[in-house]
């Protein structure tokens, strides 16, 4: 998978349309058809999927969250038409409920999670997210804080970065790039991403290389994670997502690397299945499953979008509705 396709595709005007637009509008048009609904954009970007929400429900209000202030600006400038039924918000996703209860819609309609970069961030070189330029390792999406991926780089343990390369970036030569990296850092300090993309590059076998893209994707995926605390953030926004979903509402996440896809499986999983003891004749109320799924398995994009955009080739869609409220158990 390249880096550059485990991204979303957030689009200036006259650029692309953000990927799989017209099946996420369709997903999430039946929770937004009350009078007043409410849509969460967890991650925000240039507000590509904000804008055709916008356009297409005329009386949708829209809480769009992104934790990078380029992005929040952008934005804002782009969503300047619809000021009235929009509030913006730099923050990091897993502050949903707190985002939530600051605006005073603890519930709402809809929630859509487009993960992973947008596409400024990849094209803006002195970001450091793309091994294809050469620029200070940093891959911040807020560039307020301190962790960047050369502190990661050049002060982990052999240990810690062996664990972030598998964990985060499935490399099945970890090891190998990690004493790499430790042996190099030692003769003087990695700053660039073309030097460690060489340093990753030396370090995976020749005959692996051959095969399956830059070498460098599987580590700049995992820096990019760690740096971030992408999967951390998901794990925690997503289930906080379901709890503010009022009854029929919606979410929708497009995952772009099997990581995110697997972790949103899993939760939308847990909250679908009954919970009850086996065997029962008939399903106790507490534990019937509070949500449906509404797509089998993960969708992919069509081989049309693909052509037209290669960065939307690794999405991968998953969509929940709520059936049920929750149940006091008291």
């Amino acid at each position: 998978m390249r880096a550059e396709n485990d991204m979303r595709d957030l689009h200036a005007p006259g650029g692309h349309v953000p990927v799989m637009l017209e099946r996420v509008l369709e997903l999430l048009a039946p929770a937004l058809a009350g009078p007043t609904p409410v849509v969460v954009d967890a991650n925000l970007g240039l507000g590509g999927h904000a804008e055709a929400l916008l356009a297409a429900h005329p009386s949708l209000h829209l809480i769009g969250i992104d934790r990078d202030p380029t992005a929040i600006e952008r934005s804002t400038a782009r969503l300047a038409p619809y000021a009235e039924r929009t509030t913006l918000v730099r923050a990091v996703s897993d502050e949903l409920t707190e985002v939530l209860a600051e605006a005073g819609r603890p519930r709402v309609d809809a929630v859509l999670f487009d993960l992973g970069v947008s596409s400024p961030q990849l094209d803006e070189a002195e970001r450091g997210f793309a091994y294809s330029y050469d620029a200070p390792l940093d891959m911040r999406m807020d560039r307020d804080q301190e962790l960047t991926a050369e502190v990661v780089v050049n002060t982990y343990s052999a240990a810690e970065l062996i664990r972030i390369l598998r964990d985060y970036g499935e490399e099945r030569f970890a090891p190998r790039v990690a004493r790499l990296i430790i042996k190099e850092r030692g003769n003087e300090a990695i700053t660039s991403t073309k030097r460690l993309a060489e340093i990753v590059r030396t370090a995976i076998p020749a005959a692996t290389r051959r095969t399956g893209g830059n070498p460098a994707k599987r580590t700049f995926q995992a820096l990019r994670i760690e740096v971030n605390a992408e999967l951390t953030a998901l794990e925690r926004a997503l289930p906080a997502a379901l709890d503010a979903l009022t009854l029929g509402g919606r979410v929708v996440v497009l995952a772009y690397h099997s990581l995110e896809d697997r972790l949103t499986k899993q939760v939308l999983a847990a909250r679908t299945r009954e919970t009850g003891p086996p065997g029962l004749p008939v399903p106790l109320p507490a534990h019937q499953p509070r949500f449906a799924l509404l797509t089998r398995g993960a969708e992919l994009p069509s081989e049309e979008e693909v052509a037209r955009n290669p960065r939307a080739a690794s999405a991968r869609c998953r969509a929940a509705e709520r059936i049920r409220e929750a149940v006091d158990k008291e």
